[in-house]
């Protein structure tokens, strides 16, 4: 068995996390700084949270803690980390960052998850609304060994396996191929997109079409057409008139420049807005 620290239980992402973990093999450790957090977690989970805890004899510390605070709190924790500990951060922003701290005798594991994907088919109601992962439905997870022995590898996915359970596949990346993940694939394109959608919702309800209507018409839209655009259906193709449309909006709404957001530059621009934000 296995020894884990979970830092920053008491969190949102803490308690999505205890949740798993409370339920796998492994001997975990709660640790929260916040006493309101504490008892919180305490009354909902029925398991003992603590305040200070011992981290010279555990396997592996989770930092379920916010990205601006990863850096900081890693080189608290560091120096009382026996060689060979596995420290897991659930973001690839603060390691890409450089912000983790040098000790050549720790491993460095990242996590992240994919979320559960709208083409999941879940029988069980709780999993099919749990759009975030970790809390019924199936999702897939990326990970990356930042540094650390090749073994640790497979300890790292098996334990990120259990907190963001059920875990339908683990995928290896590289620190700079999760980096691309997010935030620029997932936050600074599609979210971005998905945004625009939504004013353009507001725009169509601003000209007179009902919002309810507008937003129905869109998201299922929305479903049908990433069927088509991601393989998921086989054998079917948008219509004639739905890629003239593409071709002639592209111009308006996106920027020909747009794809710089993936330079090397532009992604340590945008990661160290996320690490340094107050």
């Amino acid at each position: 068995m296995n020894k884990v620290i979970l830092l920053g239980a008491g969190g949102k992402m803490g308690m999505r996390l205890a949740r798993n973990l409370s339920r796998s093999a492994y001997e975990v450790i709660y640790a929260e700084v916040n006493a309101e957090r504490r008892a919180a977690f305490e009354a909902e989970l029925g398991r003992t949270c603590s305040g200070d805890v011992n981290f010279s004899d555990c396997d592996a510390v989770i930092l379920a803690v916010p990205d601006n605070a990863i850096g900081r709190i890693a080189a608290q924790i560091a120096p009382k980390l026996r060689a060979g500990t596995m420290v897991i951060v659930l973001d690839a922003a603060a390691p890409y960052a450089g912000d983790m701290p040098d000790r050549s005798d720790l491993s460095y594991f990242i996590a992240h998850p994919c979320h559960p994907s709208m083409f999941n088919w879940e029988a069980d109601e709780t999993a099919a609304r749990d759009t975030f992962g970790g809390a019924g439905a199936r999702q897939a997870i990326v990970c990356a060994l930042m540094q650390g022995p090749e073994e640790h590898f497979a300890f790292g996915a098996d334990l990120a396996s259990c907190f963001y359970a059920p875990v339908s596949q683990v995928h290896r990346a590289t620190v700079e191929q999760m980096a691309i993940l997010e935030p620029v694939l997932s936050e600074t394109v599609v979210a971005t997109c998905l945004t625009l959608i939504n004013e353009a919702i507001l725009e169509a309800e601003k000209r007179g079409v009902p919002y309810e209507m507008a937003r129905d018409f869109t998201l299922g839209h929305i479903y049908a057409e990433s069927a088509i655009i991601f393989g998921h259906i086989k054998g079917t193709a948008m219509s004639d008139g739905c890629l003239k449309a593409i071709e002639d909006a592209k111009p308006k709404l996106l920027n020909p420049e747009w794809r710089q957001v993936f330079e090397k530059d532009e992604m340590v621009k945008s990661i160290r807005s996320i690490t340094q934000a107050v």
